[in-house]
């Protein structure tokens, strides 16, 4: 049994800094990219239609049944105090401030962050970066922007198509299924949903955890050790760290918007 010693803290931090360190550098870097990329759109295009078309399915199914649930509760609560006209409202407010954007970046953490992080550990394990810059082509500029710009805007898209059918869904419910006047049901949405305050908040939420999805996934297949057990090690650390990051990162976010 070996027993720990002062000198293991020691490397642990160090490792700590390094990672923190190299991620920051991986970031900005990316960050500086924007421009090429964007001169490049096709790859960005590409790289839209591979992330957000594959992943438009579980997105908009997800959001429906979703909307179902929020109309079902909404309803529930709010007839014990004789507002259930306003389940409109709250279905939208549920929605547009915090379970759109969340959940949308959930579910891309797990459907294109992981394809994202096993391409790029592949093409790593496959040695396709080195034959890259040995042609004096850099894998960054190349493949990884592209992939990452792609993501920050992907996401605020399905996001709105979430929301979107997360809305009807709680309509379906609500009108058709349990009776809610139609007219109720989208005046008092209309009237209580503030441009700014509430879907602003929203689309600036799911740019943020874009950003730290993508990063996430992209960074941790450009790190994957080029093996099978790496890359399937580096796609788990993607969906876990992804997913802790975008929950801590949306509580952030309200404190802050509540605080403005």
């Amino acid at each position: 049994m070996r027993w720990w010693h002062p000198s293991d803290l020691g490397f642990a931090t160090r490792s700590l800094v390094a990672n923190v360190g190299y991620g920051t550098r991986f970031f900005l870097r990316l960050l500086g990219l924007f421009g090429p990329s964007m001169r490049r759109f096709g790859l960005v295009r590409d790289q839209i239609h591979f992330l957000g078309n594959y992943s438009l399915v579980i997105i908009a199914v997800s959001g429906l049944f979703v909307g179902f649930v929020l109309g079902l509760q909404g309803y529930n609560i709010l007839q014990r105090y004789g507002s259930a006209e306003a389940v409109g409202l709250m279905v939208a407010l549920s929605l547009l401030r915090e379970l759109g954007p969340v959940v949308t970046a959930l579910l891309f953490a797990g459907r294109a962050g992981t394809s994202l992080t096993a391409e790029i550990g592949l093409m790593k394990s496959g040695e396709q970066f080195s034959a890259m810059e040995m042609m004096a082509v850099d894998p960054v500029r190349r493949i990884i922007a592209p992939r990452f710009w792609a993501g920050v805007i992907v996401l605020p898209l399905l996001t709105a198509v979430f929301n979107a059918v997360g809305i009807l869904g709680g309509w379906i419910v609500s009108v058709p299924m349990i009776g809610v006047d139609p007219g109720a049901f989208w005046s008092q949405m209309q009237g209580g949903i503030s441009v700014i305050d509430d879907l602003g908040n929203g689309v600036l939420k799911s740019l943020a955890f874009g950003v730290t999805v993508s990063f996430v996934a992209l960074l941790q297949g450009y790190l994957a050790k080029p093996t099978a057990e790496g890359v399937a090690r580096a796609t788990t650390r993607t969906v876990v760290m992804a997913s802790l990051a975008v929950l801590g990162l949306d509580f952030l976010l309200t404190a802050w918007m509540f605080s403005v």
